[in-house]
């Protein structure tokens, strides 16, 4: 058996959920997929996986060993990074992960100006709300959005934006403008769960600071989709200030009660502590921060 090929299949299963989805990612037949997840569990004496379930369910013997696993692969392909020279020229691929609106309206933009700048670089760009694990899924380079807990993570800020209610002018001809945060009882709003937390909104800063309820007529499970059902009058939302300045400019929505707005949130690119950078990740911060500074708005210290 090669043990090597057999962690990579496990890692693969894991994190594709099924034998069968990471027979399609990998390219190989599902019975070899399984054959070598049962190799590697009769070799190790042990059950790794239940495979009763529609995902596949770790066993907690199954978690430590996926977990070393990773390890191990990631030792191997850092290894091979730097035989290949990657540490001395800027080369070979980055994956990065940004939040999906933000990323098509500015990471994409900046991506395309650096890949012609460095042919030898290829880019897997994830674009996608959720919050990735950067060593967990092998992501060089997440763009995330809110103060950031203490970690072994190294953060560039390169934003600081405005967290905005929005409506149409007809909503508010119809239902009237709130005029403070308690007035939000009585509208319809259109709540957003993926990224602030349900139906409670927060507004000022500090000792001024409070949670306002709201009535929740329309719960989507993206930003984009909330900011279109304002925009088509289905009631108040709440975005970031960059997804909505052109419908504000243009009068297909209306800001509101911006005197109660809470503190504006940061926006960092977020990289893993480690002892060398890549050269491809050096020249992606260099060329894409000032770059995204200056698209954003955000002028640093």
């Amino acid at each position: 058996m090669d043990r090597l090929e057999a962690m990579t299949i496990l890692v693969a299963a894991v994190e594709a959920g099924s034998l069968s989805a990471a027979s399609r990612q990998l390219r190989i037949p599902l019975a070899k997929v399984s054959r070598r997840v049962s190799d590697l569990e009769e070799h190790l004496g042990m059950r790794l996986l239940l495979r009763g379930n529609r995902k596949l369910v770790l066993t907690d013997a199954g978690h430590d060993y996926v977990a070393s696993c990773r390890r191990i692969l990631e030792a191997i392909a850092q290894a091979e990074r730097t035989a290949s020279g990657e540490y001395h020229a800027p080369q070979g691929e980055l994956t990065i992960s940004a939040p999906a609106i933000m990323g098509q309206m500015h990471v994409v933009p900046v991506v395309v100006e650096f890949l012609r700048a460095y042919p030898d670089i290829r880019v897997r760009l994830q674009l996608t709300d959720r919050n990735v694990n950067l060593l967990e899924e092998h992501v060089d380079l997440a763009l995330r959005f809110g103060e950031l807990p203490d970690s072994s993570m190294i953060a560039t800020r390169v934003a600081l934006l405005r967290q905005v209610l929005c409506a149409s002018p007809a909503y508010l001809e119809a239902r009237s403008t709130p005029t403070t945060p308690d007035d939000l009882e009585s509208h319809d709003c259109v709540t957003y769960e993926g990224f602030w937390t349900g139906n409670y909104w927060a507004f000022g800063t500090n000792a001024i600071a409070q949670a306002i309820r709201v009535s929740s007529r329309l719960v989507v499970d993206s930003s984009e989709a909330a900011i279109i059902a304002a925009t088509a009058g289905a009631g108040i939302a709440r975005a970031l200030s960059y997804q909505v300045d052109k419908l504000v400019e243009s009068g297909a929505l209306v800001t509101l009660l911006e005197a109660y707005e809470p503190a504006p949130m940061p926006v960092n690119l977020l990289y893993p502590s480690q002892r060398q950078v890549p050269l491809k990740l050096r020249a992606f911060l260099d060329f894409s921060v000032p770059r995204l500074r200056e698209r954003l708005g955000y002028q640093s210290a």
